[in-house]
């Protein structure tokens, strides 16, 4: 798998880290819309073990309208310091916006996370000029920036998604992104019900079996408080339990809030299926 200057092993699990540039975000409510805070993030990250830092300009849920130019002016600069910082950090930008992607792919992002299954169709060439990585998700069709209000699926549910993603990522390669660049994202929540996340998590081997490489972004989300009926602050554990089930499946990034935490949960889980050592075995043995 290559993530612009990344170049990361077949059975490598990693950690992408979020970074919200936005000054409403569901989960840290804008404590790294700040640059201090926010390049303090990144570095705190870094050192906890993430493997690639995603930022975000605008958030997902619904909210006040944030224009192309607002959303350039919240990452452009920033991206480029942390380019500047951190060289050989792989860099991702969550956007829509062909033009957001443009201008931080010129000062320096690898990976382009569209969380909004392509709905503006030139993101995938902006991928190929720049030699980006791309993320495709599935939406099932939402609007950009809408909860799911009675949603269904005329057929299953991870058929529609495999469909979605799978179209997605031949679109990428047809329009020039390396095929090793290109990652597929079941979209937990986006377009779907808490039925429908649990569903494709428990069925995610399936989109392991496609032979993408596939990221998750489950951290913290509604399917893990309403399966727990836990509130957005208490939602960790619920998070990392599906993050244990997930790297069991294959899943190879994993797009969270708590890296150290995360980080530890792939290691044990990456050490179970005998693709990693521990790292100490002393016991019984002296």
């Amino acid at each position: 798998m290559r993530l612009g200057r990344g170049e990361f092993a077949d059975d490598a699990m990693l950690v992408m880290a979020i970074v919200n540039r936005t000054p409403d975000s569901f989960y840290d409510r804008g404590a790294t819309f700040a640059d201090e805070a926010a390049m303090a993030r990144v570095d705190a990250v870094v050192e906890q073990g993430a493997d690639l830092v995603d930022i975000g300009g605008v958030k997902a849920a619904p909210g006040g309208d944030v224009s192309v130019t607002e959303e350039i002016d919240r990452v452009v600069g920033f991206v480029a310091a942390v380019r500047d910082r951190h060289p050989d950090l792989v860099i991702s930008v969550d956007t829509w916006r062909h033009e957001v992607a443009r201008e931080v792919c010129a000062v320096g992002a690898d990976v382009l996370n569209d969380a909004w299954g392509g709905v503006d169709p030139k993101l995938v060439d902006v991928a190929a000029e720049f030699g980006a990585a791309i993320v495709c998700t599935h939406t099932g069709g939402a609007q950009v920036r809408t909860r799911p209000f009675r949603v269904g699926y005329e057929q299953d549910i991870v058929a529609d998604v495999l469909e979605g993603v799978l179209g997605y990522a031949e679109r990428a390669v047809a329009a020039g992104v390396a095929r090793e660049s290109v990652l597929i994202d079941p979209a937990h929540d986006f377009g779907k019900n808490t039925h429908h996340t649990l569903e494709i998590t428990r069925r995610l081997d399936e989109m392991v079996a496609t032979g993408w490489p596939v990221l998750v972004s489950m951290s913290n989300k509604d399917f893990v408080g309403e399966t727990l009926d836990r509130p957005l602050s208490d939602r960790v554990i619920g998070t990392l339990a599906t993050t244990a089930v997930s790297a069991w499946l294959g899943a190879r990034v994993y797009r969270v809030h708590e890296v150290a935490e995360t980080r530890q949960v792939l290691d044990l889980v990456s050490t179970l299926r005998g693709e990693r050592a521990p790292s100490l075995t002393i016991r019984g043995l002296a």
